[in-house]
């Protein structure tokens, strides 16, 4: 049975943003396991390979401490608890990867899905943002200068979405004028188990195994 890697990382996401909302909210029940055990069991059978979930999302959580002090160098205009909570979970998953699993999934695979995670799950500017975090981090370990399709203009001009944003300036509403997108992190929640449905294979993950 092939191993859908990209649905993987998604519910993978949603685990780890579930037990960081929870556990921030004071919720003692939170266990990692058990939330991904009931994240798994509806798309058990187009993911394949479960351990795979079970595996990076541990790995992750084990080691978030460690990653957070490896990212905040690569982003040091913005704390970590300062960025949105499903950016900081993306870069944490993408992080851990590319340097922790380098022998297993190529970087540019790495990159790539974190980017595409951000664009399903994030801000406008999440992809941006998370491209050149980790854009920064591949080239630190001496890979090549190009990592995904954003290009470098893009990168230096995106910023990360805030759990904490600042007051933006009123202006006078115009006719015609849409109104604003809700904030998808404002109320702690997120549409990830729609999504992983509709998203089972993004195609650019090329570490699919059979």
């Amino acid at each position: 049975m092939a191993s859908n890697r990209h649905l993987g990382r998604i519910i993978s996401l949603q685990s780890l943003y579930e037990y960081e909302f929870r556990s921030k909210a004071g919720d003692q029940t939170a266990e990692i396991d058990s939330i991904v055990a009931k994240n798994i069991e509806p798309y058990a059978k187009a993911l394949g390979d479960t351990e795979f979930v079970r595996d990076l999302t541990r790995g992750v959580l084990g080691e978030v401490e460690k990653l957070d002090e490896e990212l905040q160098p690569l982003a040091p205009e913005w704390p970590i608890s300062s960025i949105a909570a499903i950016d900081r979970n993306i870069l944490r998953i993408g992080l851990f990867e590319l340097t922790r699993r380098s022998d297993v999934v190529p970087p540019k695979v790495v990159i790539n899905e974190a980017v595409e995670l951000a664009k399903a799950f994030g801000a406008d500017n999440s992809s941006k943002f998370v491209n050149g975090v980790l854009g920064t981090a591949f080239r630190n370990m001496g890979g090549e200068e190009d990592t995904h399709a954003e290009s470098k203009q893009q990168e230096s001009e995106s910023k990360p979405e805030s759990d904490k944003k600042p007051a933006k300036r009123s202006r006078t509403k115009k006719a015609g004028d849409k109104p604003a997108k809700p904030e998808s992190d404002s109320a702690g929640k997120t549409d990830l188990p729609q999504s992983a449905g509709e998203s089972e294979d993004s195609g650019s993950d090329s570490d699919q195994t059979v």
